[in-house]
């Protein structure tokens, strides 16, 4: 089988996975419309392939850091989905009291890719939780395929307050100084926002290529940071009405976009990761909580 390398694969395909994670294409249309790409050596099998999500292979942190205090806890989410597990991350043997950082899935649940940047997050020194929203239906089932069915089945209302009720559990645990921001990705992204929109005391949120509200931004309190990709042209439609919002209500933001990348750039598992720009994104996200979380 030919071995598929990035540049081989041309833009369209990748428009047509995002429209595939994201629900707008059933699977058997995905695949149909991917045959359309399948020529030149390459095979519908070996294009699925490249695009689905490579968990194995791509962890940045060893769950079993010895410097990583690491484990599930659940907590109470009384407006939500009742009880809610969440993978709880900070550094082993720290006395002192630390900033917290909620972080939040995609469309998909827990999966190792949150789970991995949750705990890379704790090794930067912060106490990280990252919540499930698929609790309620039995947590992340294993693969994103059917994550992402599960997630659909929820309101995202509810699962809205699940995380905002995950500042509060952060806010009272013994380790937390009170500081606690945010971050997310893609619905992670979405949350974030509306977690600035519904949390007045947020310290911190930083939504990558998440979608942006339309009302109460005028509550926001917290400084964002907004991640964006340049051919996300779906997400990115809506920056230019919340921007006008947030100079109308004088907020505090900044705002990045990183040309010629895809929706899913900070995600290591999948060939929409671009190295460069994630790892910018990242450093600026670290300093932007260092600065205010702190």
């Amino acid at each position: 089988m030919k071995k598929i390398k990035k540049e081989d694969i041309k833009q369209e395909v990748f428009d047509l996975y995002d429209d595939y994670a994201h629900n707008k294409l059933a699977r058997r249309e995905f695949i149909e419309k991917l045959s359309l790409y399948a020529v030149g050596g390459l095979t519908v099998t070996s294009l699925m392939s490249f695009l689905m999500p490579n968990y194995k292979d791509t962890m940045l942190v060893n769950p079993k850091d010895p410097e990583l205090d690491s484990g599930y806890i659940s907590y109470e989410s009384p407006k939500g989905g009742g009880t809610i597990k969440g993978l709880l991350s900070k550094p082993k043997n720290s006395s002192e009291k630390l900033g917290g950082i909620i972080v939040v899935h995609e469309n998909r649940g827990l999966n190792p890719y949150i789970e991995d940047t949750a705990r890379r997050a704790a090794l930067e020194g912060y106490i990280t939780l990252a919540p499930d929203a698929l609790t309620p239906l039995g947590g992340y089932p294993g693969n994103d395929d059917e994550g992402r069915a599960l997630q659909r089945q929820r309101d995202r209302d509810a699962m809205l307050e699940d995380f905002l009720a995950a500042f509060n559990y952060l806010k009272d645990h013994e380790q937390c100084s009170g500081k606690i921001g945010v971050v997310g990705f893609c619905f992670g992204g979405w949350i974030s926002n509306m977690m600035a929109v519904k949390q007045p005391d947020l310290a911190a949120a930083v939504p990558f290529y998440g979608s942006q509200p339309t009302e109460g931004i005028d509550n926001i309190n917290a400084p964002l940071m907004l991640h964006f990709a340049g051919l996300d042209n779906r997400v990115n439609a809506g920056w230019p009405d919340y921007e006008e919002a947030l100079k109308k209500h004088n907020k505090s933001y900044e705002a990045y976009v990183y040309p010629d990348v895809n929706h899913g750039f900070h995600n290591t598992t999948t060939p929409r990761y671009d190295k460069a720009s994630a790892e910018l994104a990242w450093e600026r996200t670290m300093a932007f909580f260092k600065k205010h979380l702190r």
